[in-house]
This record gives C-alpha cells, structure tokens and sequence, in this order.
C-alpha cells in the first residue's frame, strides 16, 4: 500500500481542533514479545512415568527447525530423527549423519508424545490449561493469552505483545495519535485527492471505558471505484469486543452517512476488516460533495461515539452506556 504523508486534524471530547502532521515509519522496530502477567505458578510439564520433562522435549525437538514434531516423525538407518516439513528441505539427507533417510517412521516416538500432557506455551502469560500433545497447537493457536500483533496499519509491523505494551509502542515508536474519552471529531485533509488510490491515515488510539480503540481511515480502490473508510477495532479479544458498540457519521450540505456496528477486535488484522468492508465506506465523489468548496480538496469531517451495551437484569435488554 502507497502510504502518503497526510494533514488530519482531530478533536476529542472538548478539546480544540488541531493540526497534525502524520508521519509513518519507513522501516520496521526488531520483534519485541512483551509477557502479560506472569503466573506464579511453576511451570510443570506432565510426562509418563519414569520419562523425565527435558529429555522429552529434547527428543520430540526437530533438530533441524528446533520445533516440536508431529506424525509422521521420520527417521534415518541410524535413529536420527527429524519433522515431516524439515525431510523435504535436508533433500532427504539425515542433517545428523548424513546418511539417506528413505521413509522410515519412529512409530515408537510417535506413542510417547501420543501419551504426553503438557501445558499450554502460553502458561507463563497466563494461561492454565493442559492438553495432550497431539491437540495442543489447535488450542495454541486460537489461545486467548497469546501476544497480540502490533494494529498498526501503516507499515507491516512485526512487534507482539499484551495490551499495555503495544500502547506504549504505538505511542512511543508509531507515534500515533492517542485521546482520551468516547467522542471524537476527525478532520481527515488531503490535496490532489484523485491521485490518492491507496493511502492509510494515522493512526488515531482512545483511551475509553478503561479500554483501547484504534479509528483507521483510509482510502482504496472497491472494485473500479475509489473509496474512502473509517472503522474502528478493539485492543483486546473478540468476546470483549462484543460489549463495546460505536458510530460514525460524515456528512455536510444537508446530507449526511451514519454507521453503526460492532468494533473487530485487533486479532482481526487491518486489512481483513478493511476487505470485509466492516466499517463507514465513502465513495469519493460523495466524499469530495462533502468536502465542499470546488472539491479538489478532501475536507472530511468524521464524527463518532463509543458507548458500552449492558445488561438490563430486569428486562433482559442492552442498554447503551454512554461515556460523558
């Protein structure tokens, strides 16, 4: 994506308009993994009897990748073993001894992680469950304690972490815009806007209801017609996202787009909600009408709320909660 230098003027909650000149970053931070809070508990793997935790691992270790392995676990004339996806890259050469590696399986390590427990990687974050061997990866990969990736859409950004850290990330090394409160006012400007097909504006990060939201407004061409659109996503898990709702609103001239919906959380990526079309879309001659003037400029004002649905317990009905 062509990412263009952009001028945005916001407001939120009061505060006055001010100008603001985005800047994206043209190259990517080292990947940082920052831990949630650590469990106290001690890290304890359940193997069978007699079989100790670290000997275990080093046998079910590819030698190669260094990850774990999964049937079918192949080995050479020698017992050297190795992955499935690693056989293919030594080109069928043992990476231990050298010798050719055939289609042997080591059907006598592939019952010993059958009969392994372990917990999930995720332990030290937080998470407490423990799975058997074969299941593990499906739980990992879906586990609700597992870093999140850094939300920020202009550049491929490689930094993981919890919530807390990959705040101070986007503030510190992003440099995004960061409110507090549930309201905003956004002034998105640009010049020249029919040379702008791809364009990503800055990030904007409120602090609301104890929580963090991420507004992205970008433009890309919908088909063969070029668009302008807003959404927002949450800095926290799909569940959790479901109790937040919010709205946008652009408009001028006596017209006007309102939108309403559900923010994604930021385990979606960006461009998946972008390309699912979740969020205010803005056509750009509708865009450039709103804009006014002789519309060779973008001056798009958006507007939006954020409010928390809680649950009546008498009626058994969502009620909004706005934020003052």
């Amino acid at each position: 994506m062509e990412i263009d230098n952009i001028e945005c003027v916001s407001s939120s909650d009061g505060i006055e308009d001010e100008e603001i000149q985005s800047s994206v970053s043209t190259h990517n931070p080292s990947v940082m993994h920052h831990p949630q809070n650590a469990s106290s508990k001690p890290h304890v793997n359940i193997v069978p009897s007699g079989i100790g935790p670290t000997s275990v691992h080093e046998l079910l270790e590819c030698p190669v990748c260094t990850n774990s392995m999964y049937p079918p676990i192949h080995q050479c004339h020698n017992g050297h073993t190795l992955c499935s996806t690693c056989k293919t890259r030594v080109h069928n050469r043992c990476p231990t001894c050298r010798q050719e590696l055939g289609d042997i399986r080591c059907l006598a390590l592939e019952k010993v992680a059958e009969s392994l427990d372990l917990p999930c990687k995720y332990y030290s974050l937080g998470c407490p469950e423990i799975f058997p061997y074969y299941s593990k990866l499906k739980h990992e990969a879906l586990c609700n304690y597992r870093p999140y990736n850094c939300p920020y859409a202009g550049s491929e950004c490689a930094v993981t972490g919890d919530i807390p850290y990959l705040v101070t990330h986007l503030r510190d090394y992003h440099k995004v815009d960061m409110h507090t409160g549930c309201t905003f006012n956004h002034r998105y400007v640009k010049s020249n806007p029919r040379e702008v097909e791809n364009a990503t504006w800055m990030l904007t990060v409120f602090n609301c209801f104890g929580q963090y939201f991420c507004l992205h407004f970008e433009a890309f061409q919908l088909g063969m017609a070029p668009v302008y659109m807003a959404f927002l996503r949450f800095m926290g898990d799909e569940n959790e996202a479901r109790n937040y709702s919010y709205s946008l609103e652009v408009g001028a001239n006596g017209r006007k787009l309102i939108w309403e919906g559900t923010p994604r959380s930021i385990r979606d990526s960006h461009r998946k909600v972008r390309d699912s079309h979740d969020g205010l879309i803005i056509q750009r001659n509708m865009a450039l009408f709103f804009s006014g003037g002789d519309r060779k400029e973008l001056k798009l004002r958006v507007t939006g709320r954020i409010w928390k649905e809680q649950q009546n317990p008498d009626a058994g009905a969502c009620i909004p909660n706005i934020c003052s």
